[in-house]
């Protein structure tokens, strides 16, 4: 927790609401953070910035909750953003009611800001193919011994990230004994510390064997032994971090001569509907995903009709007038 997080914290309301995020809804450090700052920000704006706790939430009303709804508008804050601000500030008022802490929750009826979808973008199958055989490109014994096992594990992570279609926290949470390369199985902890089994196809099995070798020889060589964790390492043999990942994604998207913008999340939406493209059952991919919602899955059968529209509107000779 950040030193703003627990100074809201001396706050007894906040305090038993992490508490309650933590031991009833198993919620992330990054989860109860944001919940944290939704807070801060609606606390400076109802008492002022410089205010200290204890809060007084019970003299909040409907139309401070208005207000701070208003602010975010006028701010040009896109809906999506304003909308888990007010989800934060609910689900807080809610705790509230329950434990008595307040007589009522002043975001029940508030309408929430229009949900604006937008579709994701996701690469061809082609595009998947030349993004992952860029790490491979370069002569493997070129560079340094780091350089070699470097190309390698970007290998071995693409690979992943677009086989199992896993979140890049996912991704860099993953440890060595969370991998069954025999089965061809990780097991994997995604939001809300759930735990889920990804399938690795073939390819990816193939890389991560050949990085995992690589790795254990450059250790060796380097004198620093044999490391179960984390799976994937830098330089330094520390956990690489989900900035450094999208780094790596970038240059080899240059390389690949692909749109540098995309992030790595990208390969996890190219999952979905390459599956859906495919005749995959939207419930399978819904637990490939690690999805608690089916609704959330439901996106991806959308990217899937704007594809066949798209085909249907070039191929068909009177698809257009």
């Amino acid at each position: 927790m950040s030193d703003a997080g627990q100074a809201l914290e001396n706050d007894p309301a906040l305090a038993l609401f992490v508490q309650y995020l933590e031991g009833e809804k198993n919620a992330s450090d990054h989860t109860i953070e944001n919940y944290l700052m939704d807070l801060r920000q609606f606390i400076a704006q109802q008492w002022g910035a410089e205010a200290r706790p204890p809060f007084q939430w019970g003299e909040v009303d409907r139309f401070a909750a208005r207000r701070f709804l208003a602010g975010f508008q006028k701010s040009g804050c896109a809906p999506a953003t304003a909308r888990r601000k007010l989800s934060a500030l609910r689900s807080f008022f809610r705790f509230l009611v329950r434990e008595e802490l307040a007589k009522s929750n002043p975001i029940a009826g508030l309408v929430m800001p229009r949900r604006i979808r937008k579709l994701p973008k996701v690469f061809s199958v082609e595009e998947v193919g030349r993004l992952l055989a860029a790490p491979l490109r370069e002569e493997p014994n070129s560079g340094n011994a780091f350089a070699r096992c470097a190309r390698l594990r970007d290998a071995a992570m693409l690979e992943i990230l677009y086989s199992a279609g896993m979140r890049l926290s996912e991704l860099t949470g993953l440890r060595e004994d969370h991998v069954d390369l025999l089965s061809g199985i990780i097991r994997v902890r995604g939001k809300g510390k759930k735990e889920r089994l990804c399938p690795l196809g073939g390819p990816a099995t193939k890389a991560l064997r050949a990085y995992l070798d690589a790795r254990e020889a450059y250790l060796a060589a380097e004198g620093r032994g044999r490391r179960g964790a984390p799976l994937f390492l830098n330089k330094s043999g520390g956990p690489l971090t989900p900035r450094s990942v999208e780094r790596m994604m970038k240059k080899y998207l240059i390389a690949a001569g692909l749109d540098a913008s995309r992030s790595p999340h990208a390969l996890r939406h190219s999952f979905a509907t390459h599956l859906l493209d495919a005749g995959a059952d939207l419930r399978s991919v819904q637990e490939l995903l690690g999805h608690a919602s089916l609704s959330t899955t439901q996106i991806y059968t959308h990217v899937s009709i704007e594809r066949l529209k798209d085909v249907y509107e070039k191929a068909h000779p009177r698809a257009r007038m």
